[in-house]
């Protein structure tokens, strides 16, 4: 019997297990999938996520994996680049924020976690239930009906959650205006170093500069998708080319060429339960503003192997300390949800509406981009976050 049990190999789980595994804790991650191979996930690698590499010697092996790298963020409004962010001045292992497919990652953390021998991925391990006895959680029953058991079960299975489809933990709904259609079209100018948003009023794209194509999400109104297909390819084309017509939008010829991202923004009131806690998505479902889900999940495998891995490895309970893992990691989701929800709220979700084209970009962005010291402020938080963590779990 594994001393922890994950539900989920996502970046939260794989994370975890790694830690755990690495702190002489017994770890069985399970995931649903045959292979990690997903389209349009979270790619985003933070500064924060690299000092983590960092400091479990990871880092340089890491950085081997094909990766793009982006140092600094542009908006493009009423016809011209506005730069509201730089991440080239953070005192860290790594100033930029590295895309790299989240398969890639994966792969990369199940190599490294592979070397501990108290680690164990299975594939193919779809969770169709926890196990509950006596009001604590005691394993979770698979698909195929067979049954594990541990003294600690985490959820790190994202948005859709066991946890959540099941009504366990409660869910606390921020909203969300937008959803996001996801593509991709080859470049016609080689270079980039940029994270790109172009706005136009009605029509908003952001633009991630993947080498020699862009991987392009153009925003909608919240369930708004079915009306958008109903109007055709060429109106679709017809709203990217108006924010950005410098896109080659000739190979998007087909509605399977787009990926339809529901954005959520919510977090559970509660993260856990006895013998079982919530990480990563499966605790707090992030808008992809500034693409910070993944560090965010990284940083709650960090802290909850800093705070459980001691205990669990001495074979001693853990229900009492599962608190203190939401109360260190409940402050960073708070703020940076509160930032997202205003970004949404007062700035995306207003250019959402149609009217009038933009004669000038809101005085906030013309102040980033006038001043670079101004710019340093978003780039910490997006690049670092709010209360980082470091690696004190121990090495078995």
């Amino acid at each position: 019997m594994a001393d922890v049990l994950i539900v989920g190999g996502g970046p939260a789980g794989m994370m975890a297990g790694l830690l755990f595994a690495r702190a002489g804790v017994s770890v069985r991650v399970l995931e649903k999938h045959a292979d990690f191979f997903r389209d349009f996930r979270g790619d985003t690698v933070h500064p924060s996520t690299m000092e983590i590499l960092d400091q479990l010697g990871m880092l340089e092996r890491f950085l081997e994996r094909p990766h793009s790298r982006v140092d600094r963020a542009q908006l493009r409004i009423a016809g011209r680049d506005w730069t509201i962010g730089d991440l080239s001045h953070l005192a860290t292992p790594a100033p930029f924020i590295a895309f790299m497919p989240q398969w890639e990652f994966l792969d990369f953390l199940r190599d490294e976690a592979r070397s501990f021998p108290g680690f164990e991925l299975s594939m193919n391990a779809a969770v169709d239930g926890l196990i509950e006895r006596d009001g604590r959680v005691m394993g979770v029953r698979l698909a195929d009906g067979s049954e594990l058991h541990a003294p600690l079960t985490i959820a790190a299975d994202g948005r859709s959650s066991i946890v959540r489809r099941t009504g366990m933990l409660e869910v606390e709904t921020l909203g969300a205006p937008m959803d996001i259609l996801w593509f991709q079209v080859a470049k016609r100018v080689p270079g980039g170093g940029a994270l790109r948003g172009s706005f136009e009023r009605g029509r908003l794209v952001v633009l991630i500069d993947r080498g020699d194509y862009w991987q392009c999400g153009l925003v909608i109104p919240k369930g708004g998708a079915e009306a958008l297909k109903a109007r055709g390819l060429d109106h679709v084309r017809s709203l990217i080319g108006a924010a950005a017509p410098d896109l080659e939008l000739g190979e998007i010829d087909d509605w399977a060429d787009f990926h339809l991202l529901s954005v959520a923004l919510d977090r559970l009131r509660s993260w856990h339960r006895p013998g079982l806690l919530a990480i990563g998505d499966a605790a707090h479902a992030m808008s992809p503003i500034g693409g910070i889900g993944i560090n965010l999940a990284i940083q709650d495998a960090v802290a909850a192997a800093n705070i459980l891995a001691e205990p669990l490895a001495r074979k001693e309970p853990v229900d009492p300390l599962l608190d203190q893992v939401q109360r260190r990691r409940a402050l960073p989701t708070r703020v940076i949800q509160a930032g997202q929800k205003a970004a949404q709220d007062n700035f995306i979700g207003k250019l959402l509406q149609p009217g009038a084209p933009l004669a000038q970009a809101p005085l906030a962005i013309r102040l980033l981009d006038r001043f670079p010291l101004l710019r340093r402020i978003p780039g910490r938080l997006v690049g670092l976050g709010v209360r980082r963590e470091r690696v004190r779990s121990p090495v078995a």
